[in-house]
């Protein structure tokens, strides 16, 4: 059976030579093949490693470093912004929050005057509030946008103390050292909204005690009205607005009854960390990258090696975890083309951001550079299609 599924795949196979392969300045990240990466780069509060590969036809996770000023007010405060946005469905969501929401953080922040939970929150809420004006002005002609949504996850440091905010099922990791050992451990800071965790569909139960079918078990997978596994996310505004749950959307996506409340929801899990000498790093990714690895697993990768590269490594690994797990060599995993490479893994985004302890706890009075980098995939030109594609279950993640 392995061998008519390499046969199907050859098909797809191209040699690096000729395909997507091209080398930038660093400056912005480099391309090989379908994974893009930013070995090293700096932010305020130390050094960053940014990496991404592509398996969707369009790429549908989107990321982005920002560091220098956090509010519209050059005079700060300052520090450091990271965000990873999980699509799905498509890229149109993921891609609108890039676009949007570290702007409407950076309002906020200058109405208060300094970072907070509250501040992370409305940056949420207009963002969706947001996407859905384009979804209403969009819908007659491009209805399949109401099914379109994404993850959330975001981290910003600012004077010594971490944020962190997440929709949906992507996850922030801390490295931190003992000092009696010497040992890095893994600890995990982002809530996540999945279906599969019993809290998750015990929660939604609760809020829909008149649906017995809120969450179900499809293909030994549990999802949401058993069509999308995370329970909160930006977009997917068929789950939230009953004028979005009809026709012309796509069968599949309607529901049964009338949506007579929201199911899904865009309010972000938010946390508060002081950041102390002991920290050593974060690890930002999407769910992709925790498939194949453990949390400590990351760490550990991360703390055992050189600063410079570590996103592409935890890539790296990831995809010949992926492979083995296909019982295929990663060589050849790698010469399959977006659309038929979702079949074995998704899109994968991984952010490190290293900690320099000095430069963390001092607040920075004086103006830094403004820093901003932003993840990339292979994007296809207009009115063409995909090479090899093979539709994934749009709606899921």
């Amino acid at each position: 059976m392995l061998s008519e599924l390499m046969n199907f795949l050859r098909a797809c196979f191209r040699p690096r030579s000729d395909r997507y392969v091209h080398s930038n300045s660093d400056s912005v990240g480099r391309q090989d093949g379908l994974l893009w990466y930013k070995d090293t780069g700096h932010h305020l509060n130390g050094e960053f490693s940014m990496a991404v590969v592509q398996a969707n036809n369009l790429l549908e996770d989107q990321s982005q470093v920002e560091s220098g000023s956090l509010s519209t007010h050059e005079s700060g405060p300052y520090g450091t912004f990271v965000g990873v946005y999980d699509g799905h469905g498509g890229p149109e969501t993921s891609r609108y929050i890039t676009d949007h929401l570290f702007q409407h953080l950076k309002r906020f922040t200058a109405e208060q005057q300094s970072m907070s939970v509250d501040v992370i929150r409305k940056a949420y809420q207009a963002t969706e509030e947001g996407f859905m004006s384009i979804v209403t002005k969009q819908w007659l002609m491009k209805p399949q946008i109401a099914a379109v949504g994404s993850c959330c996850l975001v981290g910003v440091i600012c004077n010594g103390t971490l944020y962190i905010a997440n929709c949906g099922d992507s996850r922030a990791v801390l490295g931190r050292a003992v000092k009696a050992t010497g040992e890095v451990l893994a600890i995990q800071l982002s809530a996540e909204h999945n279906a599969c965790i019993e809290s998750i569909r015990q929660e939604l139960k609760s809020l829909h005690p008149d649906d017995p079918h809120i969450v179900v078990l499809k293909h030994n997978v549990w999802r949401v009205k058993g069509l999308i596994q995370v329970s909160r996310s930006i977009g997917d505004v068929y789950l939230k607005k009953a004028e979005f749950n009809r026709e012309p959307l796509y069968a599949k996506f309607r529901l049964r009854e009338p949506l007579k409340r929201q199911i899904l929801s865009a309010d972000p899990s938010i946390s508060v960390h002081q950041l102390g000498p002991h920290d050593q790093f974060l690890i930002f990714a999407s769910d992709g990258l925790w498939e194949h690895l453990t949390n400590q697993e990351a760490v550990d990768i991360v703390q055992k090696h050189p600063r410079n590269g570590s996103a592409k490594r935890l890539v790296k690994v990831a995809l010949q975890e992926a492979a083995k797990k296909r019982e295929m060599r990663y060589s050849d995993l790698k010469k399959i083309d977006r659309g038929v490479r979702r079949h074995f893994h998704d899109d994968i985004t991984v952010i490190v951001v290293f900690l320099d302890s000095n430069l963390v706890s001092r607040a920075s009075s004086v103006r830094p550079p403004n820093v901003s980098v932003r993840g990339r995939g292979i994007n296809l030109p207009h009115n063409s299609l995909a090479p090899c594609s093979t539709p994934t279950e749009a709606g899921s993640t």
